[in-house]
Protein backbone atom coordinates (compact mmCIF):
# COMPACT_ATOMS: atom_id res chain seq x y z
CA UNK A 1 0.00 0.00 0.00
CA UNK A 2 1.06 3.17 -0.92
CA UNK A 3 0.36 7.11 -0.27
CA UNK A 4 -0.58 9.81 -2.28
CA UNK A 5 -1.03 13.55 -2.58
CA UNK A 6 -3.77 15.00 -5.17
CA UNK A 7 -3.49 18.61 -5.88
CA UNK A 8 -7.07 19.25 -7.19
CA UNK A 9 -8.98 22.07 -5.69
CA UNK A 10 -10.39 25.44 -7.08
CA UNK A 11 -12.95 24.73 -9.17
CA UNK A 12 -14.81 21.18 -10.16
CA UNK A 13 -12.89 20.94 -13.25
CA UNK A 14 -9.79 19.81 -10.91
CA UNK A 15 -11.57 18.72 -8.12
CA UNK A 16 -13.62 16.07 -9.80
CA UNK A 17 -10.94 13.95 -11.86
CA UNK A 18 -8.84 14.26 -8.57
CA UNK A 19 -11.77 12.37 -6.66
CA UNK A 20 -11.97 10.40 -9.28
CA UNK A 21 -7.85 9.41 -9.35
CA UNK A 22 -8.29 9.02 -5.42
CA UNK A 23 -11.15 6.77 -5.46
CA UNK A 24 -9.00 4.46 -8.38
CA UNK A 25 -6.08 4.65 -6.20
CA UNK A 26 -8.34 3.37 -3.06
CA UNK A 27 -9.32 0.60 -5.07
CA UNK A 28 -6.21 -0.65 -5.44
CA UNK A 29 -5.21 -0.45 -1.91
CA UNK A 30 -3.46 2.55 -1.60
CA UNK A 31 -4.23 5.78 0.20
CA UNK A 32 -4.69 9.05 -0.57
CA UNK A 33 -5.14 13.03 0.72
CA UNK A 34 -6.79 15.23 -1.44
CA UNK A 35 -5.59 19.01 -1.52
CA UNK A 36 -8.53 21.72 -2.08
CA UNK A 37 -9.26 24.98 -1.54
CA UNK A 38 -11.52 27.16 0.75
CA UNK A 39 -13.36 27.87 -1.90
CA UNK A 40 -17.12 27.57 -1.54
CA UNK A 41 -17.55 25.31 -4.54
CA UNK A 42 -14.86 22.62 -3.47
CA UNK A 43 -17.12 22.30 0.22
CA UNK A 44 -19.90 21.42 -1.77
CA UNK A 45 -18.79 19.10 -3.74
CA UNK A 46 -16.84 17.07 -1.34
CA UNK A 47 -19.86 16.39 0.87
CA UNK A 48 -20.85 13.15 -1.05
CA UNK A 49 -17.36 11.52 -0.27
CA UNK A 50 -16.92 11.13 3.61
CA UNK A 51 -14.55 8.15 2.40
CA UNK A 52 -11.84 10.44 1.08
CA UNK A 53 -9.35 12.32 2.79
CA UNK A 54 -9.21 16.04 2.02
CA UNK A 55 -6.85 19.31 3.02
CA UNK A 56 -7.14 22.52 2.93
CA UNK A 57 -4.19 24.02 1.43
CA UNK A 58 -3.61 27.94 1.76
CA UNK A 59 -3.15 29.46 -1.70
CA UNK A 60 -5.11 32.51 -3.77
CA UNK A 61 -5.31 32.77 -7.73
CA UNK A 62 -2.36 34.87 -9.37
CA UNK A 63 -3.84 38.30 -10.61
CA UNK A 64 -1.74 41.33 -12.44
CA UNK A 65 -3.23 43.87 -10.34
CA UNK A 66 -0.84 45.03 -7.28
CA UNK A 67 -3.17 43.80 -4.22
CA UNK A 68 -4.43 40.54 -5.73
CA UNK A 69 -0.56 40.46 -6.41
CA UNK A 70 0.58 40.38 -3.20
CA UNK A 71 -2.04 38.24 -1.81
CA UNK A 72 -0.88 35.21 -4.25
CA UNK A 73 2.77 35.83 -3.09
CA UNK A 74 1.88 35.71 0.45
CA UNK A 75 -0.66 32.62 -0.06
CA UNK A 76 2.18 30.71 -2.33
CA UNK A 77 4.77 31.32 0.14
CA UNK A 78 2.26 30.29 3.03
CA UNK A 79 1.23 27.12 0.82
CA UNK A 80 4.83 26.12 0.22
CA UNK A 81 5.60 25.78 3.92
CA UNK A 82 2.32 23.78 4.12
CA UNK A 83 3.33 21.84 1.53
CA UNK A 84 6.83 20.90 2.91
CA UNK A 85 5.72 19.94 6.34
CA UNK A 86 2.52 17.99 4.88
CA UNK A 87 4.62 15.90 2.27
CA UNK A 88 7.59 15.30 5.37
CA UNK A 89 4.81 13.68 7.65
CA UNK A 90 3.15 11.81 4.60
CA UNK A 91 6.01 10.77 2.46
CA UNK A 92 3.57 10.22 -0.23
CA UNK A 93 5.29 8.05 -3.31
CA UNK A 94 4.13 10.22 -5.40
CA UNK A 95 2.19 13.66 -6.06
CA UNK A 96 -0.64 14.43 -8.71
CA UNK A 97 -1.28 17.87 -9.77
CA UNK A 98 -4.51 18.82 -11.38
CA UNK A 99 -3.63 22.54 -12.34
CA UNK A 100 -4.82 25.64 -10.41
CA UNK A 101 -3.41 27.29 -7.99
CA UNK A 102 -3.64 25.34 -5.35
CA UNK A 103 -1.04 22.69 -7.43
CA UNK A 104 1.94 24.81 -7.67
CA UNK A 105 3.02 24.82 -3.72
CA UNK A 106 2.55 21.37 -3.39
CA UNK A 107 4.66 20.60 -6.65
CA UNK A 108 7.44 22.68 -5.44
CA UNK A 109 7.64 20.88 -2.26
CA UNK A 110 7.52 17.68 -3.23
CA UNK A 111 10.29 18.27 -5.89
CA UNK A 112 12.40 19.70 -2.67
CA UNK A 113 11.62 16.61 -0.70
CA UNK A 114 12.79 14.09 -3.68
CA UNK A 115 9.13 13.28 -4.31
CA UNK A 116 8.07 11.98 -7.50
CA UNK A 117 5.68 14.60 -9.35
CA UNK A 118 2.90 14.04 -12.06
CA UNK A 119 1.15 16.86 -13.48
CA UNK A 120 -2.03 16.29 -15.60
CA UNK A 121 -3.87 18.75 -17.81
CA UNK A 122 -7.48 18.04 -19.20
CA UNK A 123 -7.36 21.50 -21.47
CA UNK A 124 -6.43 22.09 -24.88
CA UNK A 125 -4.68 24.69 -24.35
CA UNK A 126 -2.17 24.09 -20.72
CA UNK A 127 -2.90 26.40 -17.97
CA UNK A 128 -0.29 28.45 -16.64
CA UNK A 129 0.38 26.57 -13.66
CA UNK A 130 0.93 23.06 -15.83
CA UNK A 131 2.89 25.17 -18.31
CA UNK A 132 5.46 26.39 -15.49
CA UNK A 133 5.67 23.38 -13.34
CA UNK A 134 6.12 21.11 -16.34
CA UNK A 135 9.98 20.57 -16.33
CA UNK A 136 9.60 19.61 -12.43
CA UNK A 137 7.41 16.70 -13.85
CA UNK A 138 8.51 13.47 -14.07
CA UNK A 139 5.10 12.69 -15.84
CA UNK A 140 2.93 14.95 -17.15
CA UNK A 141 -0.32 13.82 -18.51
CA UNK A 142 -1.71 16.08 -21.55
CA UNK A 143 -4.83 15.25 -24.21
CA UNK A 144 -3.79 13.88 -27.40
CA UNK A 145 -2.08 15.88 -30.11
CA UNK A 146 -1.08 18.68 -27.41
CA UNK A 147 2.43 19.01 -25.97
CA UNK A 148 4.31 21.91 -23.85
CA UNK A 149 7.62 23.42 -24.85
CA UNK A 150 10.10 22.28 -23.05
CA UNK A 151 9.01 19.28 -21.55
CA UNK A 152 10.73 16.00 -22.95
CA UNK A 153 8.69 14.08 -24.69
CA UNK A 154 9.42 11.25 -22.93
CA UNK A 155 7.83 12.24 -19.75
CA UNK A 156 4.48 13.01 -21.55
CA UNK A 157 1.82 10.80 -21.85
CA UNK A 158 -1.81 11.43 -23.76
CA UNK A 159 -4.44 10.67 -21.91
CA UNK A 160 -7.74 11.75 -20.90
CA UNK A 161 -9.30 13.40 -18.16
CA UNK A 162 -10.81 10.58 -15.67
CA UNK A 163 -14.32 10.53 -14.40
CA UNK A 164 -15.72 9.70 -11.61
CA UNK A 165 -16.51 6.25 -11.12
CA UNK A 166 -20.95 7.25 -10.27
CA UNK A 167 -20.82 9.27 -13.52
CA UNK A 168 -22.14 6.60 -15.74
CA UNK A 169 -24.85 6.09 -18.53
CA UNK A 170 -28.09 5.16 -16.97
CA UNK A 171 -31.10 4.10 -18.71
CA UNK A 172 -33.44 6.99 -19.42
CA UNK A 173 -36.39 6.30 -17.65
CA UNK A 174 -34.76 5.50 -14.48
CA UNK A 175 -33.07 8.89 -14.69
CA UNK A 176 -35.91 10.49 -15.53
CA UNK A 177 -38.11 9.03 -12.58
CA UNK A 178 -34.82 10.30 -10.13
CA UNK A 179 -35.24 13.81 -11.59
CA UNK A 180 -39.05 14.22 -11.57
CA UNK A 181 -39.01 14.20 -14.93
CA UNK A 182 -41.30 12.52 -17.54
CA UNK A 183 -39.41 10.06 -19.68
CA UNK A 184 -42.01 10.94 -22.64
CA UNK A 185 -41.09 14.20 -23.54
CA UNK A 186 -37.69 15.72 -24.54
CA UNK A 187 -35.12 16.93 -21.59
CA UNK A 188 -32.88 19.94 -22.07
CA UNK A 189 -30.01 20.66 -19.87
CA UNK A 190 -28.21 23.82 -19.20
CA UNK A 191 -25.04 22.98 -17.66
CA UNK A 192 -22.89 26.14 -17.16
CA UNK A 193 -19.75 24.25 -15.19
CA UNK A 194 -19.36 24.24 -11.73
CA UNK A 195 -19.47 27.64 -10.81
CA UNK A 196 -22.20 28.28 -13.22
CA UNK A 197 -22.86 30.72 -16.38
CA UNK A 198 -25.09 33.40 -15.59
CA UNK A 199 -25.69 34.09 -19.08
CA UNK A 200 -26.72 30.34 -19.75
CA UNK A 201 -29.00 31.19 -16.86
CA UNK A 202 -30.63 33.70 -18.78
CA UNK A 203 -30.94 32.68 -21.63
CA UNK A 204 -32.98 29.53 -19.91
CA UNK A 205 -35.15 31.61 -18.19
CA UNK A 206 -35.82 34.02 -21.49
CA UNK A 207 -36.65 30.78 -23.85
CA UNK A 208 -38.40 28.94 -21.35
CA UNK A 209 -41.99 29.68 -23.07
CA UNK A 210 -40.86 28.68 -26.20
CA UNK A 211 -39.79 25.57 -24.87
CA UNK A 212 -42.49 24.92 -22.72
CA UNK A 213 -44.48 25.66 -25.83
CA UNK A 214 -42.56 22.75 -27.61
CA UNK A 215 -43.43 20.30 -24.81
CA UNK A 216 -39.34 20.74 -24.06
CA UNK A 217 -38.51 20.15 -20.15
CA UNK A 218 -35.64 22.42 -18.66
CA UNK A 219 -33.32 21.01 -15.92
CA UNK A 220 -31.01 24.31 -15.31
CA UNK A 221 -28.20 24.04 -12.60
CA UNK A 222 -27.30 27.40 -12.27
CA UNK A 223 -24.28 27.49 -10.10
CA UNK A 224 -23.91 28.46 -6.38
CA UNK A 225 -25.69 32.04 -5.89
CA UNK A 226 -26.62 32.12 -9.35
CA UNK A 227 -30.16 31.92 -9.05
CA UNK A 228 -33.15 30.65 -6.87
CA UNK A 229 -33.45 27.04 -6.93
CA UNK A 230 -37.45 26.62 -8.06
CA UNK A 231 -39.62 23.78 -10.40
CA UNK A 232 -42.18 25.76 -12.20
CA UNK A 233 -45.77 23.70 -13.73
CA UNK A 234 -45.84 25.23 -17.56
CA UNK A 235 -48.39 24.01 -20.50
CA UNK A 236 -46.95 23.24 -23.80
CA UNK A 237 -49.36 23.85 -27.01
CA UNK A 238 -51.59 20.79 -26.70
CA UNK A 239 -52.40 21.85 -22.78
CA UNK A 240 -50.36 18.78 -21.72
CA UNK A 241 -48.05 19.54 -18.02
CA UNK A 242 -44.49 20.70 -18.92
CA UNK A 243 -41.35 21.02 -15.97
CA UNK A 244 -38.66 23.10 -15.36
CA UNK A 245 -36.46 23.17 -12.63
CA UNK A 246 -34.05 25.30 -11.53
CA UNK A 247 -31.28 24.11 -9.02
CA UNK A 248 -27.88 26.24 -7.95
CA UNK A 249 -26.30 22.65 -7.46
CA UNK A 250 -26.24 19.24 -8.55
CA UNK A 251 -25.28 16.18 -7.26
CA UNK A 252 -27.37 13.77 -10.01
CA UNK A 253 -24.73 14.81 -12.73
CA UNK A 254 -25.12 11.26 -14.36
CA UNK A 255 -28.97 11.12 -13.59
CA UNK A 256 -28.99 14.55 -15.10
CA UNK A 257 -27.12 13.92 -18.46
CA UNK A 258 -28.78 10.47 -18.64
CA UNK A 259 -31.98 12.04 -19.06
CA UNK A 260 -31.22 14.88 -21.54
CA UNK A 261 -31.53 14.13 -24.62
CA UNK A 262 -29.64 17.36 -25.01
CA UNK A 263 -27.08 19.39 -23.30
CA UNK A 264 -26.29 23.49 -23.55
CA UNK A 265 -22.89 24.00 -21.67
CA UNK A 266 -19.61 25.69 -21.18
CA UNK A 267 -16.91 24.10 -23.03
CA UNK A 268 -14.93 22.94 -19.37
CA UNK A 269 -12.96 19.92 -20.15
CA UNK A 270 -14.47 18.11 -17.03
CA UNK A 271 -17.75 18.64 -18.22
CA UNK A 272 -17.03 17.66 -21.66
CA UNK A 273 -15.92 14.49 -20.07
CA UNK A 274 -18.69 13.54 -18.46
CA UNK A 275 -20.78 14.30 -21.55
CA UNK A 276 -18.96 11.48 -23.27
CA UNK A 277 -19.51 9.30 -20.56
CA UNK A 278 -23.01 9.42 -20.34
CA UNK A 279 -23.44 9.52 -24.03
CA UNK A 280 -25.21 13.10 -23.99
CA UNK A 281 -24.93 15.27 -27.24
CA UNK A 282 -23.94 19.05 -26.44
CA UNK A 283 -24.52 22.33 -27.90
CA UNK A 284 -21.23 24.20 -26.38
CA UNK A 285 -20.90 27.81 -25.34
CA UNK A 286 -17.20 28.28 -24.98
CA UNK A 287 -16.60 31.32 -22.40
CA UNK A 288 -15.16 34.24 -24.23
CA UNK A 289 -13.12 35.26 -21.01
CA UNK A 290 -11.14 31.48 -20.58
CA UNK A 291 -7.94 32.17 -20.04
CA UNK A 292 -5.92 31.36 -23.25
CA UNK A 293 -9.43 30.92 -24.99
CA UNK A 294 -9.02 27.40 -23.91
CA UNK A 295 -12.18 26.45 -24.09
CA UNK A 296 -12.83 27.20 -27.73
CA UNK A 297 -9.93 24.71 -28.21
CA UNK A 298 -11.89 22.25 -26.16
CA UNK A 299 -14.97 22.96 -27.74
CA UNK A 300 -13.42 22.83 -31.53
CA UNK A 301 -12.02 19.37 -30.27
CA UNK A 302 -15.32 18.21 -29.17
CA UNK A 303 -17.32 19.16 -32.32
CA UNK A 304 -14.58 18.06 -34.17
CA UNK A 305 -15.10 14.42 -33.29
CA UNK A 306 -18.92 14.75 -33.82
CA UNK A 307 -19.89 15.24 -29.94
CA UNK A 308 -22.05 18.09 -30.56
CA UNK A 309 -22.42 21.64 -31.46
CA UNK A 310 -20.02 24.88 -31.35
CA UNK A 311 -21.98 27.75 -30.36
CA UNK A 312 -20.05 31.88 -30.27
CA UNK A 313 -21.83 33.60 -27.18
CA UNK A 314 -22.62 36.38 -29.20
CA UNK A 315 -25.30 34.08 -31.25
CA UNK A 316 -27.27 33.09 -28.57
CA UNK A 317 -30.37 35.10 -30.17
CA UNK A 318 -30.89 31.81 -32.12
CA UNK A 319 -30.20 29.37 -30.09
CA UNK A 320 -33.54 28.63 -28.76
CA UNK A 321 -34.29 27.53 -32.70
CA UNK A 322 -31.34 25.94 -32.88
CA UNK A 323 -31.86 23.68 -29.75
CA UNK A 324 -35.94 23.17 -31.04
CA UNK A 325 -34.51 22.30 -34.26
CA UNK A 326 -31.87 19.75 -33.09
CA UNK A 327 -34.00 17.94 -30.26
CA UNK A 328 -37.21 17.17 -33.04
CA UNK A 329 -34.27 15.45 -35.21
CA UNK A 330 -33.98 12.25 -33.98
CA UNK A 331 -31.78 11.08 -36.46
CA UNK A 332 -29.17 13.25 -35.64
CA UNK A 333 -29.61 13.04 -32.26
CA UNK A 334 -28.68 9.22 -32.11
CA UNK A 335 -25.89 10.17 -34.64
CA UNK A 336 -24.28 12.42 -32.02
CA UNK A 337 -24.69 9.54 -29.69
CA UNK A 338 -23.23 7.32 -31.61
CA UNK A 339 -20.02 9.31 -31.84
CA UNK A 340 -19.90 9.73 -27.88
CA UNK A 341 -19.85 5.99 -27.59
CA UNK A 342 -16.86 5.98 -30.21
CA UNK A 343 -15.01 8.90 -28.13
CA UNK A 344 -15.43 6.99 -24.57
CA UNK A 345 -13.73 3.84 -25.86
CA UNK A 346 -10.29 4.23 -23.71
CA UNK A 347 -10.51 4.66 -19.96
CA UNK A 348 -8.64 7.68 -19.08
CA UNK A 349 -8.29 6.48 -15.08
CA UNK A 350 -6.97 3.02 -16.04
CA UNK A 351 -4.31 4.35 -18.13
CA UNK A 352 -3.06 6.63 -15.33
CA UNK A 353 -3.25 4.50 -12.67
CA UNK A 354 -1.18 1.72 -14.81
CA UNK A 355 1.79 4.37 -15.80
CA UNK A 356 1.72 5.75 -11.99
CA UNK A 357 2.69 2.16 -11.05
CA UNK A 358 5.59 1.91 -13.36
CA UNK A 359 6.71 4.78 -12.94
CA UNK A 360 7.35 4.41 -9.11
CA UNK A 361 7.89 1.59 -6.31
CA UNK A 362 6.72 1.37 -3.16
CA UNK A 363 9.12 3.48 -0.51
CA UNK A 364 11.86 1.30 0.31
CA UNK A 365 14.34 3.06 2.60
CA UNK A 366 14.37 4.63 6.21
CA UNK A 367 14.55 8.37 4.24
CA UNK A 368 11.16 7.84 3.06
CA UNK A 369 11.77 9.25 -0.12
CA UNK A 370 10.45 6.59 -3.36
CA UNK A 371 12.43 5.13 -6.09
CA UNK A 372 12.14 5.63 -9.71
CA UNK A 373 11.16 1.89 -10.82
Amino acid sequence: MSNYIISCGGTGGHLSPGIALAEGLADRGHLATLLISHKRVDARLIEKYPHLRFVRIPGSPFTLGPAGFVRFIFSQTKGFFFSLKLVRALRPAAIIGFGGFTTAAIIVAGKCCGVPVALHEANCVPGRAIRLLGRLAWRVYLPPGVDIPGVRAKRVRHVGLPVRKEIARLPREVACGKLGLNSRKKVLAIFGGSQGATVLNDWARRELPLLAAGGIQLYCVTGLGKGTAEVLDLKSRDGTPVKAVFVSFCDQVAELLSAADLVVARAGAGSIAEFIRCGAPAILIPYPHAADNHQWANAACFGQQGGGLVVDQAELGGLGREVIDLLSNEARLQELTANLQRMDRINPLDLILEDLASLITPVADLTGKPKVA
